[in-house]
């Protein structure tokens, strides 16, 4: 009687899935790393801060921790900032633009939670527009609230519409500081999931 040959197609050993926290905390340290990036000399407002928090709001399997960790990571980096640029930066924190910067990245975060399950390309250059555009009308309006300098900002001490065209130059930035992290963040992160399928989260719903 002939024996039959071994299958050897199916003995390769299952890529092991990579448990929730091990998950969450490689996101973190991805998101840290983005928000540390914030220390090398760039272009204002060429920065993750957006970027951070949709890829939060994407990707985190417990929604607290979508919007809690893009917070602690740009709080952070904001720490860092202030103990190499000394004092004056510690001014920062006391201001009314800091408590806008975070809003923005909280309600970024949450507008992520519409790219769960769903990071497309052009999705994500979708949100990462209307973030820009949040941190910019938020971010402008905080400075024109709260300005009484008209030597630091004298088209915000006139009217609100000559604040956010005074702010128009800097939205470029955003855009463009969004768009880059955003595409590295993404990017970067879809084509590891591709190389190692353990890294794959449940099926996530907005």
């Amino acid at each position: 009687m002939q024996k039959s040959m071994p299958d050897f197609q199916n003995t390769a050993a299952p890529t092991p899935a990579f448990s929730p926290r091990a998950r969450a905390l490689l996101l973190f340290a991805l998101i840290v790393a983005a928000a540390i990036s914030r220390l090398v000399p760039h272009p204002p407002n060429f920065s993750p801060i957006e970027a951070i928090a949709l890829f939060g709001g994407a990707y985190f399997l417990n929604r607290g921790w979508a919007v809690l960790a893009p917070l602690a990571a740009m709080f952070l980096s904001d720490l860092l900032l202030g103990l190499m640029q000394g004092g004056l930066y510690f001014e920062y924190f006391a201001s009314a633009h800091f408590l806008a910067i975070y809003a923005c990245i909280a309600l970024s975060a949450v507008l992520g939670f519409g790219l769960r399950g769903r990071v497309k390309s052009l999705r994500v250059l979708g949100y990462s527009l209307a973030g820009s555009l949040l941190f910019f009308l938020v971010t402008n309006f905080a400075v024109w609230l709260t300005a009484t300098d008209v030597v630091a900002h004298p088209a915000c001490t006139a009217s609100l519409g000559a604040c956010y065209l005074a702010g128009l130059p800097f939205l470029k930035w955003t855009v463009l500081g969004t768009l880059f992290y955003a595409a590295l963040m993404f990017g970067g992160y879809e084509l590891l999931q591709r190389r190692v399928p353990g890294l794959r989260a449940p099926a996530l719903t907005s």
